[in-house]
């Protein structure tokens, strides 16, 4: 009886983690990275729950200081026993052997005692060949530009407040003069207009100030009146707009994870200024880092549930349960509101919806 009862406790932990990692219906036993992959997309091949990547992968988040291990080329395996994937290691069965066949370099078969070889150029792998945990492409010019300002740094921004030849619009390699440059931040300056302003639906409290990105200048002298060049112009640039210091590098090692508090947050803003919205669409929170979230964190969409109305004086509508319909992924948090990729969505994304820490 003893020995029974060390043998559930010691496959219950394997039990639990199954449980939590729900595979998909037509999971592969292995996958071959190509170039555009991300782990998020690997991830969802094998499981229905890929924000559980560092679950899914065999890591705890705390453990994961760098996700840059994963390349072209490397081959995926599915370890159905514990229900975690491996990188280049074929999982094995009790007796030793492995579960799947291995994919031989050059060709050849497993089968075989012959195995084909061909000359290649040895080639050292760099962080920049790693695949991504999520598409940079979908948010990498959110990363590098002002999004929202509070009044306060809107009120003490420098300000573009004349331009060479009284020019009413300014392009690329016009002259612009600004006040209250700071000289001690640098020379290069990312060029503003605010735009619309949050305010969260349920308090009426501002939440801060969405703004354009028009631009980039640099500093040719420092002064009272601070004498820039425009390098670039996405749209016009007149006397009034405001500058922000530039932003050089961002973090891109994002790692999907439940906030560690529970969030109730909802959709006040669909980018672009549309009502609706689909996938790797980006929306505004508002919920930011004083509420606890963080870069990385992954919440659950839901619907309001349907009111049914009871034709009855006598008795109260019934309220449907609110569903669940996909999931976003917050990659960018200012203290008040959050920006949030949609990963996955089988309903369009509405003003209002709810985002939630998933259950």
């Amino acid at each position: 009886m003893r020995k029974i009862i060390s043998l559930i406790c010691l496959l219950l932990p394997i039990a639990v983690y199954a449980d939590e990692l729900k595979l998909q219906e037509n999971a592969p036993d292995r996958y071959v990275v190509v170039k555009g992959d991300t782990l998020w997309d690997i991830s969802s091949k094998f499981f229905q729950d890929p924000w559980k990547w560092p679950q899914i992968w065999g890591f705890n988040k705390d453990t994961i200081k760098d996700p840059h291990w994963i390349y072209p080329g490397d081959v995926v395996y599915l370890d159905k026993t514990t229900h975690t994937l491996k990188v280049n290691e074929a999982p094995t069965e009790a007796g030793g052997t492995a579960a799947v066949p291995p994919v031989i370099e050059g060709g050849g078969s497993p089968d075989s005692n012959v195995v084909r070889l061909s000359p290649k150029v040895r080639v050292f792998k760099g962080s920049d060949q790693a695949i991504p945990m999520i598409s940079l492409k979908d948010i990498g010019p959110f990363l590098v530009r002002p999004l929202v300002v509070e009044d306060d740094e809107l009120d003490n921004a420098p300000v573009l407040a004349g331009t060479y030849e009284q020019r009413q619009l300014l392009g690329v390699n016009d002259i612009a003069y600004a006040q209250n440059m700071p000289s001690d931040k640098g020379e290069r300056w990312q060029i503003y207009r605010p735009d619309q302003t949050f305010k969260d639906p349920d308090t009426g409290e501002i939440l801060g100030h969405e703004v354009f990105y028009l631009g980039d200048a640099y500093v040719e002298k420092f002064g009272k009146l601070t004498t820039l060049r425009i390098t670039n112009a996405v749209r016009e640039i007149n006397k009034g707009d405001r500058f922000a210091q530039a932003t050089t590098s961002f973090n891109s090692n994002f790692l999907p994870h439940a906030p560690d508090k529970e969030i109730n947050a909802k959709v006040i803003s669909i980018y672009g200024g549309v009502v609706q919205a689909g996938q790797n669409a980006v929306v505004t929170l508002n919920k930011g880092s004083r509420d606890g979230l963080e870069s990385g964190n992954v919440l659950a969409l839901y619907q309001k549930g349907e009111v049914l109305p009871s034709h009855s004086l006598f008795k109260p509508n019934l309220v449907l349960p609110d569903v669940r319909y996909g999931l976003l992924f917050v990659f960018r948090v200012f203290d008040k509101v959050s920006y949030a990729l949609v990963m996955q969505t089988r309903l369009p994304v509405q003003l209002l919806d709810r985002a939630s820490t998933p259950e």
